[in-house]
């Protein structure tokens, strides 16, 4: 019989839900609100998010500061006593609505009313500036049409866009070239790791002298971190004094050392190898936990049977490591699918775009372009993937991680 969780159990792990909450759901809901909009810190008009109209009063006010303070020097060479007439009375309007919105919020709802007259003071402003640089020669000529576009600018439409940023993801073809460059790096990467971390996991195991010391220096590129080794390999990978790119020219690998980093090719080759070298000990260390869970007496068994060394791998090792097999590969396959630091370091994603990832591409848009809303759908999908990898491994390969036989 299953006892039911009471009151009291539920406010031990209450502290725990809430770190979750904050530390892991929230941003997560957080970047999911963001796709929405069409959210851009580089534009004023979408800096925020804005269901409905809003109105940025810091920017009329700047506006209006400047329009007057323009106008008002420049009325000593307007001569026609009727035009004059007309830019003291737009200077003393313009003064008389910014200071209707002096003490309110940097940007509020606006009515119909309101819209109506900031609309229709800027239609009389363009008019009446476009009119006085066709007639006198004003000193600030450039500047007041510039400065004048700002009082409509003021006014913030709505940048909900619903699902319009997932429409234009799946028609994004760098969204496209990431996606596969993605899959094609990790699938490469974490098949090779795969390989040689059992290989080297097998070895670990055995009873060798200086095991202790052969198991820590294995861990020492998985120890060093990310973007240290990017680093490190950038130097090995460089074309002219590069140990590694004039080794593999030297074994043929490659035609020209340069080819590393500077061709589409070559760039992910780059990186799946530095990617393979750093995390093999990691595949290894998980595998190695597997293998030390397996009862010896196993082997002896099927050694007194007469069962040769494949025969033991293939059915006493493989068969009792697949939960460890499968809780590896779930964590390796995650990783490299979110890889990000390596990559940028290593390449920044090129030569045009040859090695740029799902991460990458993302980190760009939202932090070299200032676009949240995008870079959030960008997020989404990659989130979207990593759930269907997780349901790919833990079901449609049918193992159970709690799995002990």
């Amino acid at each position: 019989m299953v006892k039911r969780m009471g009151y009291k159990e539920f406010l031990f792990i209450l502290p725990s839900l809430l770190l979750i909450a904050i530390f892991s759901l929230w941003p997560i809901v957080q970047s999911f609100v963001y796709t929405f909009f069409d959210y851009r810190l580089n534009n004023q008009q979408k800096a925020g998010l804005y269901m409905t109209e809003r109105f940025n009063t810091s920017l009329f006010e700047e506006t209006a500061l400047y329009i007057s303070m323009f106008l008002d020097e420049d009325k000593k060479n307007i001569t026609h006593p009727e035009d004059l007439k007309k830019v003291e009375q737009l200077i003393e309007r313009i003064d008389r609505l910014a200071n209707t919105y002096k003490d309110q919020d940097k940007v509020i709802s606006i009515h119909a009313d309101e819209k109506k007259e900031i609309t229709t003071l800027y239609e009389d402003t363009a008019l009446l500036v476009s009119s006085l640089n066709k007639t006198y020669s004003l000193s600030h000529k450039d500047d007041l049409p510039a400065i004048t576009e700002d009082i409509k600018n003021s006014i913030i439409p709505s940048n909900f866009i619903g699902l319009s940023g997932y429409a234009k993801a799946l028609t994004d073809k760098r969204v496209g070239i990431a996606l596969w460059n993605t899959l094609f790096f990790t699938v490469i990467s974490v098949f090779f790791e795969l390989l040689l971390g059992l290989g080297l996991a097998l070895i670990l195991n055995k009873a060798i002298f200086g095991q202790g010391f052969i198991r820590t220096t294995s861990l020492i590129p998985w120890a060093i971190p990310t973007a240290v080794a990017a680093l490190m390999w950038n130097y090995m990978y460089d074309g002219t004094s590069g140990i590694m790119s004039n080794l593999f020219q030297w074994i043929g690998l490659v035609h020209d050392s340069r080819d590393l980093l500077l061709t589409s090719g070559g760039a992910m080759f780059s990186a799946i190898f530095a990617d393979v070298w750093k995390t093999t000990p990691y595949m290894a260390l998980l595998l190695l936990a597997g293998l030390q869970n397996i009862p010896g007496a196993l082997y002896e068994a099927a050694s007194i049977d007469g069962a040769g060394r494949l025969q033991s791998f293939f059915r006493i090792t493989l068969p009792l490591l697949r939960p460890s097999i499968l809780v590896a590969l779930l964590f390796r396959t995650l990783d490299a699918f979110r890889v990000f630091d390596l990559i940028y370091v290593l390449t920044g994603g090129g030569p045009g775009g040859s090695t740029e990832t799902l991460s990458v591409y993302s980190y760009k848009v939202m932090f070299g372009e200032a676009n949240f809303g995008y870079g959030s759908v960008v997020v989404m999908l990659m989130f979207v993937c990593v759930a269907l990898i997780a349901i790919f491994y833990v079901k449609l390969l049918g193992a159970n991680l709690m799995e002990k036989n």
